[in-house]
């Protein structure tokens, strides 16, 4: 049996959780971590083994089979450049980068290099979402209602703009995935936000965002998304087919339509070993089911930070459509746009 080495690029709370999942796999070894902040870095060490590296080029040079780059929305960038001209497999939490240029230009040099990457979204592990993809089979979805109402998380840098992006980027990502993946790609966001940032020292995100979307298949929806509450309120996806309703959650599906509700549960704790079961096994040669690679990544990113720019300027946002959405085309063509 093969062993995949693997680095970590920080040591936050979801390089933790990576790393708690990754050493109970027998085939995976913790090479080390690196963190800007060494003490963090030296806690994980610690607890789940491995060695800290003073930055991400000592690690590399160590030669790890993958590199899990688990780090704030606004540390996005250099440590991927740097992982894919080692040409190292590559694992990316969520979101992928506080801007669109950044993930893109990323994306870029995965296509390039042809590197085998993976983010995130667990999601789309449950085995939920497959019932609602089976459900939906044959029936076009006429209207889906997307929301996270939350809290502010625990960490400084959460509640500021230009260090998380707000909750649509960094929380409601997971919902916006659902909502590509169920629904298809939206033409055209229009979001507000109520200009009101949470109660919290700094914060200058907005406190609430509404917005409403339309889809190249005629489709239409909307997306709730809040921080201040004191607690997990709501997060997940209505989805509206033609004699089929669905609410989609990390915890569950519940599906009512002719032959009355029921409701199945999740396992979200499963899908989150699942998302790096598949990564290591693709890594190491033994599997293809790696649901949301880099290039699929930069999709819902875009469709976040589209809703995003809308609220912040209250104007309709455009979005690609077609190949080039999905990088086909050279990067200078692709965006958001907003329109006159």
């Amino acid at each position: 049996m093969r062993t995949c080495r693997v680095g970590l690029v920080g040591a936050g709370g979801v390089a933790q959780r990576h790393a708690r999942v990754l050493t109970g796999f027998e085939d995976v070894e913790l090479l080390g971590v690196t963190d800007v902040a060494p003490d963090a870095a030296g806690a994980l060490a610690g607890t789940y083994g491995g060695r800290v590296f003073r930055d991400v080029d000592e690690l590399l040079a160590a030669g790890p089979d993958a590199v899990y780059v688990c780090v704030p929305p606004f540390a996005h960038g250099p440590v991927e450049e740097a992982v894919v001209a080692a040409g190292v497999p590559m694992f990316v939490e969520k979101p992928v980068a506080l801007d669109l240029e950044t993930a893109e230009r990323v994306a870029a040099l995965v296509q390039q290099r042809g590197l085998l990457t993976g983010v995130g979204h667990h999601w789309r592990y449950l085995h939920v979402v497959e019932e609602a993809r089976r459900l939906l089979a044959g029936r076009p979805v006429r209207m889906v209602n997307g929301a996270w109402l939350d809290k502010v998380p625990p960490v400084a840098w959460w509640a500021r703009r230009d260090r998380s992006g707000g909750p649509v980027v960094e929380q409601a990502a997971h919902v916006l995935d659902l909502v590509r993946l169920l629904a298809g790609e939206a033409a055209e966001v229009t979001a507000y936000g109520d200009g009101s940032p949470p109660p919290v020292d700094g914060a200058d995100i907005d406190s609430v965002t509404a917005a409403t979307l339309r889809f190249g298949s005629g489709a239409v929806g909307t997306l709730a998304a809040s921080c201040v509450l004191g607690w997990k309120h709501r997060a997940g996806l209505e989805i509206l087919a033609d004699g089929l309703a669905l609410w989609l959650a990390e915890d569950g599906l519940t599906v009512r339509d002719g032959d009355g509700e029921r409701h199945l549960p999740a396992d979200p704790d499963g899908a989150r070993v699942a998302v790096d079961r598949a990564f290591v096994d693709a890594v190491c040669g033994l599997g293809d089911d790696v649901r949301v690679p880099y290039a699929e990544a930069l999709l819902t990113h875009r469709l976040a930070l589209a809703v995003a720019e809308s609220a912040r300027t209250g104007r309709p946002v455009a979005l690609p459509t077609g190949p080039a959405s999905r990088l086909t085309a050279p990067v200078a063509d692709a965006g958001v746009s907003v329109d006159a």
